[in-house]
């Protein structure tokens, strides 16, 4: 082979290698732009939100770090089974028994007549006496009783010195001996105005002679609340010596729900157990409805007015009490333990057809023996969810099922 067909040789190979390589070029392109190629659905999949697994109910409108647990949020797709496409989560029956759900039917009907309560008895607040001083004086002996001592009427409690009163008394025997009526008179009525008490005059006059001197007694039975008064003190008129309270009769204070107050009126009848007494009843009527609530229960104090005579019933003794409650006219009931409570609305998961559960807002009224008043928001022969409604309410919140706003359809209450 000559020198000149070996060169054309060697351009034609160096061509065929050239042409080869570029069309691996290509090829290997190509390859590439195959292997990566562009979804129109993703590019237009685009998040409903994120959120935290740990924390479902929490949406966020951009991912990154969540605030509550360190990972990252997770986005919710619309053809996840979510978002407002979805009305309702569905459950197959196989999941409904192992989540243990059980369904109740919103039936008619009206709470209980009765109303249970707890209440623990107190001191009647009428039936207690204050002994004050009537003039300055100066304690000279106290006889020995103190509060929670249960005294008599007419048990001594201290001798007094009131200076002023024998000055006024020594004058009054004067006059007697003189027997200018009027004057007399006179001078007995200024004893009754520097408040000398009418046995204290009249002692004077069957023994004629002053008695500056007094003892001081209790001026009704019961027992000593406070007692004032010590040996050698000095005493200023109006100054409060001792309280004492009556046990002839005590007050039984009932803390009821406000929910239920409103079936209650002044005059119930109630049927009162005692814990100190097993087996024994008692029998009351509501003589108040206190017009003030408690902030922190939530509940109103009810007073039951109780007879003592035999001395049993002391003051924080502790009771449970039935009320007869005003019939309520006849509404729709659910279970207490179906309400989904979030603080601003009222929630129950309405189960439908084919395992299908959506929450749906209500509104609620009185509450009595686990049964709550439904004012709007479903209807009669309906099923709610009784137990297991917070996993589906959860799972709703997590796809993005939320229940529309209960048109408000409350009524102004009537003057």
């Amino acid at each position: 082979m000559n020198k000149h067909t070996l060169r054309w040789s060697a351009v034609a190979l160096g061509t065929a290698l050239a042409g080869v390589a570029a069309g691996y070029g290509l090829a290997q392109r190509q390859a590439i732009k195959m292997a990566v190629p562009v979804a129109p659905s993703q590019v237009e999949r685009k998040p409903l939100y994120w959120y935290d697994p740990m924390v479902p109910n929490q949406h966020f409108d951009r991912g990154g770090k969540s605030p509550f647990m360190d990972m990252q949020l997770v986005p919710k797709y619309a053809d996840e089974g979510g978002g407002e496409r979805t009305a309702a989560v569905k459950l197959d029956p196989q999941q409904t028994q192992r989540l243990g759900m059980r369904l109740a039917t919103v039936q008619r009907g009206s709470l209980p007549a009765t109303v249970e309560a707890a209440g623990s008895l107190a001191w009647n607040e009428r039936e207690v006496t204050v002994l004050q001083a009537r003039a300055n004086g100066f304690v000279q002996k106290v006889y020995q009783h103190a509060p929670g001592d249960t005294v008599a009427a007419g048990t001594p409690l201290a001798d007094v010195l009131v200076p002023d009163w024998a000055g006024a008394q020594t004058e009054f025997l004067a006059l007697q001996r003189s027997g200018d009526a009027a004057l007399l008179e006179a001078a007995r009525q200024r004893l009754r105005l520097l408040g000398m008490p009418p046995e204290l005059i009249a002692r004077l006059v069957q023994r004629g002679e002053a008695q500056p001197v007094i003892t001081l007694t209790a001026p009704a039975g019961g027992v000593i609340q406070t007692l004032d008064l010590r040996t050698g003190m000095t005493l200023a008129t109006g100054q409060t010596l001792a309280r004492i309270s009556s046990l002839a009769s005590v007050w039984l204070d009932v803390a009821v729900p406000e929910a239920l107050a409103g079936q209650l009126s002044t005059g119930a009848a109630a049927s009162i157990h005692l814990a100190a007494f097993p087996g024994e009843v008692r029998r009351g009527r509501v003589v108040a409805i206190l017009p003030e609530a408690n902030a922190e229960s939530r509940t109103l104090r009810v007073r039951i007015e109780l007879g003592n005579r035999d001395g049993k019933l002391r003051p924080g003794m502790y009771a449970q009490v039935s009320l007869v409650a005003e019939r309520a006219e006849s509404a729709l009931l659910v279970p207490s333990e179906a309400l989904i409570r979030t603080g601003r609305r009222t929630l129950v998961m309405l189960a439908e057809a084919e395992g299908r559960y959506r929450p749906v807002e209500v509104r609620v009224g009185a509450e009595a023996a686990g049964q709550t008043v439904v004012l709007g928001g479903l209807a009669e022969g309906q099923r709610v969810v009784a137990s297991g409604q917070f996993l589906l309410d959860s799972e709703a919140s997590l796809s993005g099922i939320t229940a529309p706003p209960l048109a408000d359809a409350a009524t102004e209450a009537q003057p």
